[in-house]
């Protein structure tokens, strides 16, 4: 993600020298000659972290930090002196700023400041994302056999603190379960703090979880929190927990027992109340018979099992999945409401899911971005889902249509293999996503659920320029 770093300093050097090594790092960069023009930068472009220079004419750093503060920017500053002290740096931290650190700047040191500084505001923006997601109390849809289960045993489960094992495949919606456990809890005003397992890496994972004291590592130039430390009162979900190793497992299984840790580099132990709530796609009674998962750890967590059954076990719930999501989507977009036929919904019941609800979220989504402008667009074909669906969307079909669409009749209609005709689909699918949400990448991968780097290669093999000013300079 291409981070904006606002530089304010009276000393044209500084502000050029600083621009010139952040822009190297892939940091945008503003800059400010004074305070007063800083201060109307910072609330005009909402910077990722401001660099903030304390002695300065007609205003100091000081009273400007102060000035943002008071302002509602929420920025973290590091503040920049030639004549630091002690007092002057807890002067700046009491005044709410991330950091102190003396000219001349070590820019090694100034890199690791702004890493910690940005992680932090992450972390933080992490969580109000996750409260909003939760307050708007997204639900459980599904009235077939397996999802009335589920719902009733939430409703039992949910009022205590005991750990809870959801399992299921990828895409089910084990996170929403999670969520809404949560959010039916007495914990529900406390933070919910969802762990990806899977996606962080080994070395990193305790740090993540405990966080770890100053000087525990190279880099690790300040105290920081882990993700326990920052669900105390609340919930922690470890989503993937079957991809974590067994060296990990131990701890987690200390801080079910105990409600203790020690953050990495630390002697000091810590005690949170923390209620735990885990999840995987994978056999764990498999996983323990092969020696990569604890059972003492499994059965701490399977206090309490909820398993979510593949969307190709409950196709009953299709219709209601469908209905939901293109009312949905047809808010967030701003698009009519695009409406199934019979054909089509026997379409999608009839296909196998290999991507469960999630698959068929991004699908209905898609078709409400992509509809035409015409009337008859409205109505969801199943000529239009096949072309969605790709080869496995007619062998789905020929079991629940009358009228099987003839074989190759896109490709030989349009003169495309169905290879390119997905090619051309993706490349304009990626254009209209970016033209809806004003060519801002960031936004236009959290739509399409897709990382943000991925975008940008995608972009480039397509040959798409972005339409964005990447280069503001004050």
């Amino acid at each position: 993600m291409s981070r904006t770093i606002l530089i304010i300093d009276d000393e044209p050097a500084i502000r050029d020298s600083l621009a010139g090594a952040l822009a190297d790092e892939g940091y945008r960069t503003l800059k400010a000659h004074n305070a007063t023009s800083g201060i109307e930068l910072a609330l005009k472009h909402d910077p990722s972290l401001i660099l903030l220079d304390i002695w300065m004419p007609e205003m100091d750093g000081m009273t400007a930090l102060q000035e943002l503060k008071k302002r509602g920017v929420d920025s973290p500053v590091l503040i920049m002196s030639g004549h630091g002290n002690i007092e002057t740096a807890v002067k700046a931290t009491k005044l709410g700023a991330f950091d102190f650190m003396e000219k001349p700047i070590e820019l090694d040191r100034l890199l690791v400041l702004i890493r910690n500084a940005l992680t932090a505001r992450d972390l933080i923006e992490e969580n109000q994302a996750l409260r909003k997601q939760l307050s708007t109390k997204r639900p459980i849809i599904g009235e077939s056999e397996p999802m009335l289960q589920i719902r009733e045993m939430i409703k039992r489960v949910a009022p205590t603190n005991s750990s809870v094992l959801i399992t299921g495949e990828n895409g089910t919606g084990k996170e929403v379960i999670a969520q809404t456990i949560h959010a039916l809890s007495q914990r529900f005003k406390k933070p919910f703090i969802e762990v990806n397992c899977a996606a962080i890496p080994e070395e990193l994972i305790e740090s993540e979880l405990f966080g770890h004291e100053k000087g525990a590592f190279t880099g690790a130039t300040h105290l920081r929190r882990g993700r326990f430390d920052l669900a105390d009162q609340g919930t922690i979900f470890l989503d993937e927990i079957g991809d974590m190793s067994t060296k990990t497992q131990a701890k987690i299984l200390r801080i079910l027992q105990e409600q203790k840790f020690e953050r990495v580099g630390g002697q000091e132990t810590h005690s949170v109340d923390v209620r735990i709530i885990a999840a995987t796609n994978k056999d764990l009674k498999q996983e323990i018979s092969k020696g990569g998962f604890r059972e003492d750890l499994y059965f701490r967590l399977n206090v309490i099992r909820i398993h979510v059954p593949a969307l190709r076990d409950r196709k009953s719930d299709i219709p209601l999945l469908c209905e939901s999501f293109l009312s949905e989507f047809s808010q967030i977009h701003q698009k009519p409401k695009r409406e199934l036929t019979q054909g089509s919904l026997d379409l999608l019941q009839g296909y196998a899911w290999p991507g469960n609800v999630r698959e068929l979220r991004n699908l209905l989504e898609r078709l409400v971005i992509l509809q035409g402008s015409e009337k008859e667009d409205l109505i969801v074909t199943p000529d239009e889902l096949k072309f969605h669906l790709g080869d496995a969307a007619y062998s789905a079909n020929s079991s629940t249509s009358a009228e099987p669409h003839p074989q190759g009749a896109i490709a030989v209609s349009s003169g495309r293999s169905l290879k390119d005709a997905k090619v051309e689909f993706e490349r304009e699918y990626i254009i209209q996503a970016l033209k809806e949400n004003a060519w801002n990448i960031s936004k236009t991968a959290q739509v399409l659920g897709i990382e943000r780097t991925y975008l940008h290669r995608r972009m480039k093999s397509f040959g798409i320029e972005t339409q964005s000013n990447n280069s503001s300079q004050f």
